[in-house]
């Protein structure tokens, strides 16, 4: 599921102040108060039912003067119990807080299991921002939370801003937008960071947890944290692509955290245990959007044959020590399945091709941009956990590369050798062993990710009959052009989901959330409130 980050698939959103406490101090526990203001003293909470959101706790705080004052509890510590301090542990203490045009955000960093079967052991810290309309900070309170799940693997939100997702979600919703695990500010895994974990057996382990699982758990503990532990104390959830996958997790594991779902562009396919065939599928509709492609710029066959003709298999070196080679170069054709990818990676090809026909040689310009386009040296997770992220109690083993020998036509080799007129076809969003030879940053970790490749232990990240008796309400987009997130597999899997209404359209790819939020939003939400049939 192909992402990048946030803005492509939409700007952040808003929060509530359910933060908003003594002289903006942000993210502290109730206990926290009396060290910061030692004239204050919390002594019980009374929950208070919003308009249409969770129960947002109210801390009661009594000064040494006799009065009191209600505050919205900054942590929302709701198992408060009078004379009883609660733990701030998990969140750091001072947060910044700052507006941008027409919003307010609130940074949040949480200390979190590692692994939660043995919570004891190392910690990670997990970022998320809040955000919230300026104009409604009064009602907060009575603003429903809504988390954004992004796409990837291995992607975090962009910086909040007053436009696309962001602007529509902010009419209604205060909005947590969460780094998961490993990305963005997140504990960020790299080939440096995970230098620091020494063997190759010990980073393999660790890579281990940063599935759609933990990152579920990840969400509770958050949720726990900011709205309490009663029944009412849910959030929705709005998960593009990957943040889908995550979002039928969230309904397996915990499904009583929520109180709606959004999904676009996401439905995983729950009973499948490898992405075998789930790439024998996108295989099929890779080709036939190369053939979109050629068709829309025919002077590119030339132009493409040109550059992999030089390229070959040697390549040549990238500002950041990476090969481009053809098979890399190749690789490009993953924007295919975007709004705006064909005309990118044309605008792309003829200044390749017109270096080559000038210079004889690729410029760094050209060199910068290709490098910058593709995202797995500074988002590896992408790389190392895209197929596992599909594997239940199976191994993937390099399931992409196995299953393009049912493919040929993507054999560049061989195309190269049928002539001038013979097109040259992109791969996707595949991830292949050679990968880890060509890309610097995924070189030092080429026996780890064989290492998880050829893993079988997964543990189950859906569970099918809780998903048939679901009662959350379930609202999906999916694109009948997806070039990702497979159409059949998806219609498959709203089937199986109770509670659960999907609309189809062929007129949006898989990027329709930030290409036309103002459409694709708000006919989610007018389908969840029961506006329009499908």
């Amino acid at each position: 599921m192909l992402s990048g980050v946030l803005d492509e698939y939409g700007n952040p959103t808003r929060v509530s102040s359910l933060f908003a406490s003594i002289d903006g101090v942000y993210g502290i526990g109730i206990g926290t108060y009396a060290q910061l203001y030692p004239g204050i003293q919390a002594t019980a909470y009374t929950p208070v039912q919003g308009r249409e959101g969770p129960f947002m706790p109210r801390t009661v705080l009594s000064t040494s003067a006799g009065t009191s004052q209600t505050m919205p509890a900054p942590e929302a510590q709701l198992s408060v119990v009078q004379g009883t301090t609660p733990d701030t542990s998990n969140t750091v203490a001072r947060p910044e807080c700052y507006n941008i045009p027409s919003i307010q955000i609130k940074e949040l960093f949480f200390e979190l299991p590692l692994d939660y079967g043995h919570p004891e052991r190392e910690t990670i810290r997990v970022f998320a921002r809040h955000c919230i309309s300026l104009d409604r900070l009064k009602d907060a309170e009575a603003l429903p939370y809504i988390v954004y799940l992004q796409g990837g693997p291995g992607f975090e939100c962009a910086q909040p801003s007053n436009t696309g997702v962001t602007k529509v979600l902010l009419k209604d919703y205060q909005i947590l937008y969460l780094d998961q695990r490993g990305t963005g500010l997140s504990t960020p895994i790299s080939a440096g960071t995970l230098e620091k974990r020494g063997s190759d057996e010990a980073k393999a382990e660790y890579l281990k947890h940063f599935r759609a699982d933990n990152i579920v758990r990840d969400c509770e503990r958050i949720r726990e944290k900011l709205l309490g532990e009663h029944a009412e104390a849910r959030w929705s959830i709005l998960g593009q692509s990957f943040g889908g996958f995550c979002c039928l997790t969230y309904l397996s594991q915990s499904p009583h955290g929520l109180r709606e779902c959004f999904i676009t562009g996401g439905l995983a396919p729950i009973l499948e245990v490898t992405p075998d065939n789930v790439y024998k599928s996108l295989y099929k509709k890779l080709q036939h959007r190369n053939d979109m492609y050629y068709e829309k710029y025919p002077m590119d066959v030339a132009r493409v044959r040109s550059i992999v003709k030089y390229l070959g298999n040697k390549g040549v070196r990238l500002p950041n020590d990476g090969q481009l080679t053809a098979r890399r170069f190749l690789q490009l054709g993953l924007e295919f399945g975007l709004h705006g990818g064909f005309d990118k990676i044309h605008d792309l090809v003829f200044r390749a091709a017109n270096d080559l026909q000038t210079f004889r040689c690729f410029t760094y310009r050209t060199l910068a941009d290709i490098q910058n386009m593709q995202s797995f040296d500074t988002n590896p997770l992408y790389a190392i956990l895209h197929e596992v992220i599909y594997c239940q109690a199976a191994a993937p083993s390099w399931s992409a590369e196995r299953t393009l020998s049912l493919y040929p036509i993507f054999q560049w080799g061989q195309q190269i050798e049928e002539g001038d007129d013979a097109r040259i076809y992109f791969t996707g969003e595949m991830i292949f062993r050679w990968m880890f030879e060509d890309y610097a940053e995924l070189k030092p970790l080429a026996k780890v990710a064989d290492m998880l490749a050829e893993y079988d232990q997964w543990p189950r990240l859906y569970d099918p009959e809780r998903l048939a008796k679901n009662t959350v309400p379930v609202v999906a987009v999916s694109y009948v052009d997806d070039m990702y997130v497979d159409l059949q597999s998806s219609i498959d899997t709203a089937g199986r989901i109770g509670n659960c209404k999907q609309w189809q359209t062929n007129r949006y790819l898989h990027n329709g959330i930030r290409h036309a939020p103002d459409d694709v939003l708000p006919y989610l939400f007018s389908l969840a409130r029961g506006d329009v049939d499908i």
